[in-house]
């Protein structure tokens, strides 16, 4: 925060999911603390140890699927040796007073994005990445209709120490589970509750609010310009069928979502241009916080709607979209207390800086 700024102190609430709220507090982000170095991040193309590095895939479980399917591979995807989920042993559901179980079954897989050790998102091709995107819908699909007892699939990436990851070769992860996650339902509920009530969805009504929407607002006494919100302001990349926004209510400094301009409910019926056009405004988004943040760690994530008949009445009012966690901090006392996240840059100010990332065509 700059000397010229005034300190922003508020709580602003995610259209999305109303109980979940962030507290803007700019003047946090002032106070004493330890400078940290980014974290190092290996770069080598190949490295002899490491079981996802090309030669070693005799390190790994068998290949679930390879893409290209035949020749030299650029994307793997094997079974995780310690899975959260797995099918190996089936345990009955019990219940015991208040005490209640469900069966863990699932599957948990790795995606090795690249068959380059050290190379990060943003510098692997927009082609790369489409082939990759197109071997996450292939395996989600495959899941979806292995077994009837998995409600949902989850893809997720955790980059560097900070995210979780454990092995710094890139990769992904996916996991089937017998449950919709609570935070997929959440929204699920919430956006069909909008729809009920307005007619339409509510990821579209934020996307064309990102685009058109401006206002000017004043303080009531003095007549002093409080905040102007302009066109624009929040979207940090756009291609043809694709926008990245930083969200008003940001969970995290430097939290980025990309959503397709258009309705869709449902991840896997993206494909050809549109999931190319994806990859490209991925690929930029993930440049631009990697110039601002100077090597940047992140989870990131997709939602989509969840498969099967008693979802089915929710395509209208559900936007499938990827959120993208930077990790700068750790959780204080008072966010895992209250439930209530704290952000100590303005979202505006992190959005601008983001676009003002010169980027090559």
């Amino acid at each position: 925060m700059s000397a010229q700024e005034k300190p922003l102190r508020e709580i602003r609430v995610n259209p999305i999911i109303p109980s979940e709220s962030v507290l803007v507090a700019t003047a946090r982000g002032m106070r004493p603390k330890k400078a940290e170095a980014p974290a190092p991040r290996d770069t080598r193309a190949h490295v002899e140890t490491c079981p996802f590095c090309t030669g070693n895939e005799h390190m790994t479980p068998p290949a679930i699927l390879t893409s290209p399917a035949s020749g030299a591979w650029e994307v793997r995807i094997v079974e995780n040796l310690y899975p959260v989920l797995d099918d190996d042993v089936s345990n009955p559901n019990f219940n015991f007073g208040l005490q209640q179980t469900i069966d863990g079954y699932g599957r948990h897989e790795v995606v090795i994005d690249h068959a380059n050790h050290g190379i990060a998102l943003h510098e692997m091709s927009a082609t790369h990445l489409h082939l990759m995107l197109q071997a996450f819908q292939t395996r989600m699909k495959q899941l979806y209709q292995s077994n009837e007892r998995l409600k949902y699939v989850l893809l997720f990436k955790n980059f560097g120490p900070a995210a979780g990851g454990s092995i710094p070769h890139t990769h992904s992860q996916i996991i089937a589970t017998p449950v919709v996650p609570h935070n997929v339902q959440t929204e699920i509920e919430h956006s069909h509750h909008y729809y009920t009530k307005f007619g339409k969805c509510i990821f579209c009504t934020l996307i064309d609010e990102a685009l058109t929407f401006e206002a000017t607002i004043y303080d009531r006494e003095s007549g002093e310009i409080r905040r102007r919100i302009d066109v624009g302001q929040y979207i940090i990349e756009r291609g043809r069928h694709f926008v990245a926004v930083k969200p008003f209510a940001s969970r995290f400094e430097w939290e980025v979502q990309i959503f397709p301009l258009q309705h869709h409910s449902d991840f896997l019926q993206t494909d050809g241009e549109k999931l190319l056009d994806f990859a490209q405004v991925l690929r930029r988004t993930m440049a631009r916080l990697d110039a601002v943040l100077g090597g940047v760690q992140y989870n990131y994530f997709l939602h989509s709607l969840p498969h099967g008949a008693q979802h089915q009445g929710f395509q209208a009012s559900y936007h499938w979209h990827m959120e993208i966690c930077p990790r700068t901090s750790i959780p204080t006392g008072f966010e895992l207390g209250s439930g209530l996240f704290v952000n100590t840059i303005s979202p505006e100010v992190a959005a601008q800086k983001l676009r003002d990332v010169a980027l090559p065509p």
